[in-house]
């Protein structure tokens, strides 16, 4: 249990933390208190938890390999409460972090689609059903190739 009294008495503890090796990094539930006053940005939070915890040289801790998510305020107000990840290494956080996630952190560009390619996609899946879908591929691949 980490406890952290940031100003204007709010208090971040972490819970239930855990080290997850296989995907190099600490897992953990975050529990922020702020009687009175609105939840705190994610912004504050990431420096917080990156205070609170060293990094693998015993310095201060990125606070880009900090991500925070799932933070839902409990009715009322006064608490809120979260998940926590802190990854070991920026490529481990780009290999294990679902893509959503890294688009948020500004790690990752997301993909623009137009209305015309959603149409499009829906029609060729509608007008090709079961293994012609398959058969239908393999046609526009061999045609693209040649």
């Amino acid at each position: 249990l980490l406890q952290v009294f940031m100003a204007d008495s709010v208090t971040i503890r972490t819970r239930k933390l855990m080290r997850n090796a296989v995907m190099q990094r600490r897992q953990f539930i975050l529990d922020v208190v702020h009687p009175g006053a609105a939840p705190v940005s994610k912004a504050d939070l990431k420096k917080q938890v990156a205070k609170m915890f060293k990094g693998a040289d015993s310095k201060e801790l990125n606070p880009d390999l900090v991500v925070l998510y799932g933070s839902k305020t409990d009715f009322g107000g006064n608490r809120s409460t979260g998940f926590g990840i802190i990854y070991d290494s920026l490529d481990a956080l780009k290999k294990n972090e679902p893509k959503h996630r890294l688009i948020r952190a500004g790690l990752a560009v997301k993909r623009s689609r137009t209305r015309k390619g959603y149409k499009e996609l829906k029609r060729k899946v509608r007008v090709t059903w079961g293994t012609g879908r398959r058969v239908a591929a393999r046609k526009a691949k061999r045609a693209a190739a040649a």
